[in-house]
């Protein structure tokens, strides 16, 4: 197979040839407010012509370094040559069937990697389905019906999705929550995340707190714990060494169902195959999405044969479940993965970000921290009384924006930039892109 790095981008971005956003995507945007509902927001209103490895070309030209990746989902790059063939050659034999109305091999083909690459030493099963919240919603359904039980244990700062349960399992109330509620909140019970900068408790102290959170709601309540090995929208925050294989013991302990959501931090994307390796731990579920289809909608649940196959016949699937199309393109997303280039490659530009970033928590007053793993990294803003700044964290990323390196911001309090550039960027245009955020750092703390 051709390395994934050698059909990597080119190195000319970030070039910028109009104002930002340019004549014609303003153009498209006005067209967009009379056509769409304002209740979906945009980080940068410029309007994407193509794409090549980490570079996002606009319609009006400009080139930008993508530290983004549609949120950790382009993770082989918005137009990956392997996923163009297969997605290209399956549309030309059929869209869709309905994998509950008549077979396709590519549905087995992506179960069968996953079940061998999703940690865990022992025999498993996997299901297919659309979204992230669908795998959330399908992972909490197969450990209730497993278990008898009806509760969902959470962390403090997760996210796991916009459904109307996922909503509840989400602890950011602006904008995931506000003003969309009643959500099934008693059946949804939240303990500390062990929050290294903020929540005071070393890994013990919050390992204690969780099991009194258990106790105190009663332990044969519960049917599944849920946690992300790294947490996404809650500020890419990293647990306490000893933390999540303290929660996956209280899991077992208590014969809950441990669901590991690895929807953004998996696949390649820590430098580790899943994010729960770096911790030694395997979920009895494991979550994956975003990365999975290289931005075809396709998520699954993977997990102990005997919890999966709990679920009655017909209990599990949807219209769209493992759609053929999706599946091709998640396998040409795991032709990547397994080419040894491709971690390598996120070693060098954890590297590259990190020589860059981490000088900045010691100089930097505002700097509150730097943190992450392998490709998903992120740098806090706060005021030495830790008081967030998302203030300054939103005019650092629009500088970033206006220089010609997409960038997203992120955090319970809106004050964390997060970077998730493509696993097969090259090191260098990284680079390139951290050098204009750690000027826009400069100026605009000076």
């Amino acid at each position: 197979m051709t390395s994934a790095l050698t059909e990597a981008t080119h190195l000319d971005a970030p070039v910028i040839v109009t104002e930002i956003p340019g004549p014609r995507s303003a153009a498209l945007h006005a067209e967009r407010t009379r056509a769409i509902t304002d209740g979906f927001g945009v980080a940068l209103p410029v309007f994407i012509d193509h794409a090549d490895g980490a570079v996002l070309v606009d319609v009006d030209g400009n080139r930008f370094i993508d530290l983004a990746s549609g949120i950790a989902v382009t993770s082989v790059g918005a137009a990956h040559p392997r996923v163009a063939e297969r997605v290209a050659a399956q549309a030309a034999r059929f869209t869709h069937t309905c994998f509950m109305v008549t077979e396709y091999e590519s549905f087995i083909r992506v179960a069968e990697w996953l079940n061998a690459r999703v940690p865990g030493d022992w025999d498993k099963r996997t299901a297919l389905f659309s979204t992230g919240a669908e795998a959330v919603e399908n992972a909490v359904k197969i450990a209730r019906k497993h278990t008898g039980r009806p509760r969902v244990l959470v962390l403090d700062e997760a996210y796991h999705g916009r459904s109307l349960l996922t909503m509840a399992m989400t602890a950011k109330e602006h904008p995931y929550r506000t003003g969309f509620g009643p959500f099934p909140e008693d059946v949804v019970v939240r303990a500390t995340n062990g929050n290294r900068l903020r929540s005071g408790l070393d890994t013990d102290e919050a390992l204690a707190e969780v099991e009194r959170v258990i106790t105190e709601h009663g332990p044969e309540m519960f049917a599944a714990m849920v946690v992300e090995p790294i947490q996404g929208e809650g500020g890419f925050n990293v647990p306490q060494p000893g933390f999540l294989a303290g929660l996956a013991e209280l899991a077992r302990r208590h014969g809950i169902v441990f669901v590991v959501d690895e929807i953004q931090a998996g696949l390649g994307r820590t430098g580790r195959m899943f994010a729960s390796e770096h911790d030694g731990v395997a979920g009895d579920l494991t979550l994956t999405a975003k990365a999975l289809g290289a931005g075809l909608p396709i998520s699954a649940v993977t997990g102990r044969a005997d919890i999966m196959n709990s679920v009655h016949v017909g209990g599990l699937g949807g219209t769209y479940a493992g759609n053929p199309i999706a599946c091709e393109a998640a396998l040409a997303v795991f032709e990547v993965l397994d080419d040894p280039a491709t971690l390598a490659n996120v070693a060098r530009i954890e590297s590259a970000v990190r020589d860059r970033l981490d000088p900045l928590v010691a100089e930097i007053a505002v700097v509150a921290d730097v943190r992450g793993r392998g490709a998903m990294l992120a740098i806090e803003f706060a005021d030495t009384d830790l008081t967030p700044r998302p203030d300054l964290t939103a005019e650092i990323s629009r500088a970033c924006h206006q220089a010609g390196v997409l960038t997203l911001t992120t955090g319970t309090h809106g004050n964390v930039i997060r970077l998730l550039p493509p696993l097969i960027a090259e090191p260098e245009l990284v680079a390139r892109g951290v050098d204009i955020l750690v000027a826009a750092i400069r100026e605009l703390t000076a």
